[in-house]
């Protein structure tokens, strides 16, 4: 386990919302609006499955990924819905490079993830129970059992760690708004 990052945490925005609530889209696009030479950087993920062309994630087989974690090559890792996904250890050395860092984490995650980074922004994607549903249906990954799984889950409440700052961005309509919300709060972590 990995010790706690003091200082240059609070420039680590930590993104979380169910599956399907857009956050792959919104990095992207956070991508390409970001100015010439803008400290903003959007860490990658590893996951234990293909990720396809909407994720900016790198596939690693379970054995690979456990002989990483084994050398300490993440700064964050967990589990979720039988996979395993990873943030890579590179975040700290941006960080201590002066950038904003967004990751694409876990709800369930987030404690952890603020024990070792206390003044991380977390920032929760929300979006209505009807539109998360058509998009889990029209990416077309999980049985419609797993749909529902995932609806029930969005649903619950998760913890908030103490002395975490909690900022949510509704994901509803276009994102083009979203999007904006989410470089504003980056960007605002440069000169916090």
């Amino acid at each position: 386990m990995n010790p706690p990052v003091p200082a240059s945490g609070e420039r680590l925005v930590y993104l979380m919302g169910a599956s399907g609530s857009g956050k792959d889209t919104l990095l992207r696009r956070l991508r390409a609006g970001l100015r010439d030479n803008e400290p903003v950087l959007v860490a990658h993920r590893y996951i234990t499955r293909d990720s396809g062309a909407t994720e900016d994630a790198l596939c690693l087989s379970a054995e690979e990924f456990a002989r990483r974690a084994a050398l300490g090559c993440f700064a964050l890792h967990w589990a979720s819905h039988g996979l395993r996904y990873g943030i890579g250890i590179e975040i700290d050395t941006w960080l201590e490079g002066g950038a904003a860092v967004i990751i694409n984490g876990s709800r369930a995650h987030l404690a952890e993830a603020h024990r070792r980074y206390p003044a991380l922004t977390a920032v929760e994607i929300t979006v209505d129970p009807a539109q998360l549903a058509r998009r889990l249906a029209a990416r077309g990954r999980e049985t419609p059992e797993q749909i529902a799984l995932r609806l029930q889950r969005a649903a619950q409440d998760f913890p908030v760690p103490e002395g975490c700052r909690l900022q949510r961005v509704g994901n509803n309509g276009a994102p083009e708004a979203a999007t904006a919300e989410l470089l504003d709060i980056a960007r605002g972590r440069l000169i916090a």
